[in-house]
């Protein structure tokens, strides 16, 4: 018992329990080979645990109880790429795998061989090791730059918190979930009432940008690492060798692999792979056909987007028949009102499908889709499933033109087909959907944020006539709230700090929150830097916005037809009314390049509890001084900025001589 075991006997026991643990963990997550029985890995578990309970000094970064998940995250802070994750050129035939295979000869004077992998339909994921330890995860992103999500992929046992030799290194891969995993959880989400993942990959997705690393640990993802572009204190001279490598190191490869000297061999291998695809316990789209030498991928090169020695050969995407039941009418924010297949139900690219899109009007006549035809459904990667064609061979003989609706099926207001548009529009301003939808948006994430407002509650106060327009949130009051389904005391408060907390945005979210048509977050921010206030762009003319880099002359119509609604001036006035910030808080950018500051260029750090900020604020604040704000500790950090309770990162500050800063401190200098 962990009672009567003195500190230094606990030490000694922590670390030969870690170790074992490890090694028990990467035979039963890794090798898919368990070695001992399941209760005695939890004995030996809950061991460990009693010993870090009863000295907390002992507890380690890399100890296997450290992987459940901790408090909930604020946010993923920005990381930028050592080297690019630049995405791979396609092939869809045997043909353009010929061709590719033809330029590879052209290019090269000597021998080679092809390393083919199975494509996993998962999240590209970078992981880096410092020494043997797991340091930091960080997100394909847009290929430069991705997302910070280390505690949460900390969570995933596949994934070594040491390597078995201490080297330093990145090694890229694919999360996934596993289809078994993927199954349970739908079943689990169907029985609460929550909306269903549409694919294993949506569902990792998701779960690695989850703000609790607890629902993260909970969700059984996996990985396959697949190269290695940074390696440190060894050296491999081929594709093949870096998997083998890897494989030593204790990190998860993919074991259907194999090298090819010839495209025909690789043709072979595809095939296989394609009929077995469906066998498989994970997702796979296709195959990856890499050069095998590093020697002859350097002599190769790459284009702006992708490395000339490697192609993925996709494949096609999954067909399934299935009959037309009924179509659903939608109505978007915007008045456009979308067709919805509801089918029988059936299975493609491992899920069960009921609902595919119809997409508009015009593609449903042009189709001539009819109720109870037998349609063909496609589905391709994470693409929604869609109707692609009508098998009329099948068509019933007693099958009719398919009425298609005139009036909008949720205020009755007549539909309008314009004649540069492919869809049906619902052009009453008054229209519930329209009104709902627009509620929804105001409050979403990129939009105004308010947090605990989402989609449900919306419609909720909608339907209770609390709010009619985006103004209306900004007056609510606690016994209105207390009305609502599920709101109590202190959830009413919570509700109406989050509405007063958005007024302080900046004038972006709020020009996003609008819900301007054709206006996305980019144009919102380039919209709020150029001219500041909501005033200025409301002045401002077509032309002014159109001069714009991004801007063009539908964005620039839209903002003014917008402006010049007599609704738009009233609900301007409304939030003006209550306070709601009105001004970009940014700057602009070429500010923060002309102006040399005390962060410019500097690397950061937050950690531990902040009084006078959110994190995000300051991070702002930092971003708009000149700074990169990144998400762990290391040898290229310039500065910590710790408040109270910092915890793990001011010891790896400390430990590396990284100055640290105050609030106080960091407050001063930006004032300067």
């Amino acid at each position: 018992m962990a009672e009567d075991v003195s500190f230094d006997q606990a030490r000694k026991r922590v670390d030969e329990l870690i170790l074992l643990l490890d090694q028990y963990s990467h035979q039963y997550y890794v090798m898919d080979q368990p070695t001992i029985p399941d209760e005695e890995y939890d004995r030996l578990y809950r061991e460990l645990v009693e010993l870090e309970e009863k000295y907390p000094t002992l507890v380690q970064n890399d100890s296997p109880t450290q992987r459940v998940g901790g408090a909930l995250l604020e946010g993923f802070s920005k990381v930028q790429h050592d080297t690019p994750m630049l995405s791979l050129d396609n092939a869809f035939s045997k043909e353009e795998l010929q061709e590719f295979d033809q330029r590879i000869s052209k290019a090269l004077d000597s021998a080679y061989a092809y390393q083919c992998e199975l494509k996993m339909d998962g999240l590209a994921v970078s992981l880096k090791y410092e020494e043997g330890k797991f340091k930091q995860a960080v997100t394909r992103g847009n290929g430069t730059e991705g997302e910070d999500v280390t505690t949460n992929v900390k969570t995933i046992r596949s994934i070594p918190l040491n390597l078995k030799e201490p080297l330093t290194l990145e090694a890229r891969g694919e999360i996934y979930m596993p289809k078994t995993s993927f199954i349970a959880l739908n079943q689990k989400r169907e029985e609460q009432g929550a909306a269903v993942f549409a694919n294993p990959r949506n569902a990792a997705a998701g779960t690695i940008r989850n703000l609790d690393p607890k629902v993260t640990a909970s969700r059984n993802l996996s990985v396959f690492l697949y190269s290695l572009p940074r390696l440190e204190g060894k050296a491999v001279d081929s594709q093949s060798g870096a998997l083998n490598l890897m494989d030593e190191l204790g990190l998860k490869t993919n074991p259907e692999r194999r090298v090819y000297e010839s495209i025909e061999d690789v043709w072979d291998f595809v095939e296989e792979y394609q009929n077995k695809r469906s066998d498989l316990p994970y997702e796979i789209d296709g195959i990856v056909i890499k050069v095998n030498e590093l020697t002859n991928q350097e002599k190769l090169g790459y284009t702006v987007k992708a490395p000339k020695w490697a192609i993925a050969y996709k494949f096609p995407a999954e067909e399934a028949e299935t009959r037309l039941q009924t179509v659903e009418w939608s109505v978007g924010r915007t008045g456009v009102v979308t067709p919805t297949a509801i089918m029988d139900a059936v299975q493609l690219a491992g899920t069960t499908v009921q609902r595919a899109s119809l997409h508009n009007v015009d593609l449903m006549k042009e189709k001539d889709i009819r109720l109870g035809d037998t349609v063909v459904v496609r589905k391709a990667g994470d693409i929604i499933p869609e109707v692609i064609k009508v098998v009329k061979d099948k068509r019933p003989d007693d099958s009719q033109p398919y009425d298609y609706p005139t009036h909008c099926p949720v205020c009755g207001s007549e539909l309008m087909h314009l004649e540069d548009e492919v869809a049906l529009r619902c052009m009453n301003p008054a229209c519930s959907a329209q009104a709902k939808e627009k509620l929804s948006h105001f409050v979403s994430r990129n939009a105004m944020n308010i947090d605990g407002l989402g989609e449900r509650i919306a419609e909720q106060m909608y339907d209770e006539a609390l709010v009619e327009s985006p103004a209306d949130f900004y007056y609510l009051k606690k016994d209105q709230l207390l009305k609502l389904d599920k709101i109590a005391d202190k959830s009413a408060e919570n509700l109406l700090k989050a509405i007063e907390n958005s007024k302080e945005n900046s004038l972006e979210r709020l020009i996003f929150g609008l819900g301007i048509r054709h206006v996305g977050t980019k144009a919102a921010r380039l919209l709020a830097e150029e001219f500041l206030t909501m005033e200025g762009l409301r002045q401002a003319s077509k032309e002014q916005i159109e001069a714009i880099e991004g801007m063009g002359e539908v964005i620039a119509e839209s903002i003014r037809a917008f402006f010049a609604l007599e609704e738009v001036d009233h609900l301007l006035k409304r939030l003006k009314e209550a306070a709601v910030n009105m001004e970009y808080k940014g700057k602009r950018k070429e500010e923060i390049e002309q102006k040399t500051t005390f962060f410019t260029d500097k690397t950061i750090v937050i950690t531990g509890k902040l009084e006078k900020f959110t994190r995000s604020e300051l991070k702002e604040k930092l971003v708009n001084s000149g700074a990169k704000v990144t998400g762990s500790v290391s040898r290229n950090t310039d500065y910590l900025i710790a408040g109270e309770d910092a915890g793990s990162k001011l010891d790896k500050a400390n430990e590396l001589s990284i100055p640290v800063l105050n609030e106080q401190q960091v407050l001063e200098e930006i004032d300067e």
